[in-house]
């Protein structure tokens, strides 16, 4: 018995905060509802088309079959501002910092609203993610640990196969395996 009047409570509680809140829709809301109604016209007036193939996903699907094979190397040709190259040959592909196993962000939701709070990382520290352009990974032969940065006037290359087109084959070789070392493989 002494649950049904916590439960015809609560659902009053709930009943007279809706209506509350209805009452005291702010500047924000009124923004929000108005873009919200702009995007359910334009889309009554020009919904999104159908594609019968999508070359994207067949893209997606071939860096899946590409990558995702146990002891693929990639091979990572770095471009400096004078234009000369160097390679890594490494095991898998190289990570940026920014990708976690983890999820970086909680959400909470109360009364008041949602929150969006930080989560820490593996090794128990909290990221501003702002480490996306640098990478690391493991070479290729030695297993040693490798990162790098890419920065103004630098560009990197991925490949899952060494290339021998001429900038790449005089590419200076900066980690500790060589396209030698591995091309028996």
């Amino acid at each position: 018995m002494k649950k049904f009047p916590r439960m015809a409570l609560a659902v009053v509680a709930l009943v007279v905060d809706l209506a509350l809140t209805s009452c005291t829709d702010s500047s924000q809301d009124k923004e929000n509802k108005a873009k919200q109604e702009n995007y359910d016209h334009l889309v009554a007036q020009q919904p999104a088309g159908r594609m019968e193939y999508s070359p994207t996903r067949e893209a997606i699907n071939q860096w899946i079959n590409t990558w995702g094979k146990r002891g693929k190397l990639s091979y990572v040709y770095i471009q400096n501002a004078k234009g000369e190259y160097g390679y890594f040959v490494m095991k898998g592909l190289p990570v940026p910092p920014c990708k976690m196993l983890t999820p970086t962000e909680k959400v909470e939701s109360s009364s008041h609203g949602v929150a969006i709070l930080a989560q820490p990382g593996m090794d128990g520290t909290y990221s501003s993610g702002s480490t996306c352009n640098a990478y690391y990974g493991l070479d290729a032969t030695t297993g040693a640990y490798m990162e790098f940065t890419v920065g103004t006037n630098q560009s990197f290359f991925l490949f899952d196969k060494p290339m021998t087109m001429p900038e790449y084959a005089s590419a200076k070789q900066l980690g500790p395996t060589s396209v030698k070392d591995v091309s028996s493989r």
